[in-house]
């Protein structure tokens, strides 16, 4: 199962399990651990009180109360440091215990808040950076929807640099293809100044052959699936690589895999030609069996085209650039 970046409150997200970004204590605080506690009530911090604390990278976990979830998994990650305090690898640890607590548990979704970004200080592009690759890395070898829970933009951001880079990709690529368009404008006004008529009066006429529905399907083009699956074959990957490379649920790939005529949407198009590692006039071929195409009139087209030409291939790392320029995320 896939990784959604979503905005909402956390506390009121349907789920089997949301992380509670906690203090050592466990006994509530500010931020999203005193609005956890507030939410599911007087009981969760009498269970807390049995805990004994939690150190720093680990997870506990108790019941929901009266939050929508079914469990709070509590989890302390690292105050921000400057960075040379082993900050990175405590964080990850964070997502890592959280997501194997549940898995022990038999949970089959969870949302994380963006752990240690608020009061601990931890620079919000890299905790963004932090949590994508470690659930990512998870989720390669496990199924779980994971949910990353974002309350509003200001706690969402990308790193400066890509951010930028992407930036300045889809202004050049905007650019020339403005300039494109002028060309051929200037072009066909010219073209009409002149009288073809003559010329093409000595041409040849072309013989027209008729062709029957029944040839035309019958000699139609590889559909999506068919084209998928012979794709995945020619790289030597396995169904579950693929469809987890691609951040699609194993049911939803076993849909495709089933109906040779399945129409994907144009997001689950995109997210197998990344997961696939397709080069641009590969995934051009792939979208095309699918009925769809790449265009440079849209933000969420270049975005896509910028990390295929960097070979760039992590779909949540693409997806994270994606909300970052509110734009629908890939697979899911």
């Amino acid at each position: 199962m896939p990784l959604e970046i979503i905005r909402n409150d956390i506390t009121k997200v349907h789920v089997d399990a949301i992380v509670n970004a906690a203090n050592r204590s466990l006994l509530g605080g500010g931020g999203v651990d005193g609005a956890i506690h507030k939410a599911a009530g007087v009981e969760l911090l009498e269970e807390c009180k049995s805990l004994g604390g939690c150190k720093i990278g680990e997870a506990k976990i108790t019941g929901g109360y009266n939050l929508p979830a079914k469990y709070v998994i509590h989890t302390v990650g690292p105050k921000w440091q400057g960075g040379q305090e082993d900050e990175e690898k405590l964080l990850n640890d964070c997502y890592t215990s959280s997501l194997e607590l549940a898995k022990k548990h038999n949970l089959e979704s969870i949302a994380f808040p963006l752990i240690s970004s608020g009061s601990f200080g931890y620079p919000k592009d890299k905790a963004l950076s932090t949590a994508i690759s470690a659930i990512g890395s998870f989720l390669m070898e496990n199924d779980m929807m994971v949910y990353l829970v974002v309350y509003d933009k200001r706690a969402f951001q990308l790193s400066e640099k890509l951010f930028h880079s992407i930036e300045e990709y889809i202004d050049d690529m905007y650019i020339q293809e403005h300039r494109l368009y002028r060309n051929v404008l200037q072009e066909d006004a010219m073209l009409r100044e002149y009288n073809f008529e003559e010329a093409v009066s000595f041409e040849r006429p072309i013989k027209k052959t008729k062709r029957s529905l029944e040839n035309v399907v019958k000699n139609r083009d590889e559909t999506f699936s068919q084209m998928l699956l012979r794709l995945i074959d020619e790289k030597g990957m396995t169904d579950s690589q693929v469809y987890k490379r691609a951040n699609v649920d194993r049911r939803h790939f076993s849909k495709i895999r089933n109906d040779m005529d399945y129409k994907p949407s144009k997001v689950t198009a995109l997210a197998f030609a990344i997961a696939l590692e397709l080069n641009l006039d590969q995934t051009k071929d792939l979208l095309l069996s699918a009925g769809y195409a790449l265009s440079h009139s849209y933000k969420f087209d270049l975005i896509i085209e910028f990390f295929i030409q960097e070979k760039n291939y992590n779909i949540f790392e693409i997806n994270e650039a994606l909300f970052a320029f509110d734009q629908a995320t890939l697979g899911v």
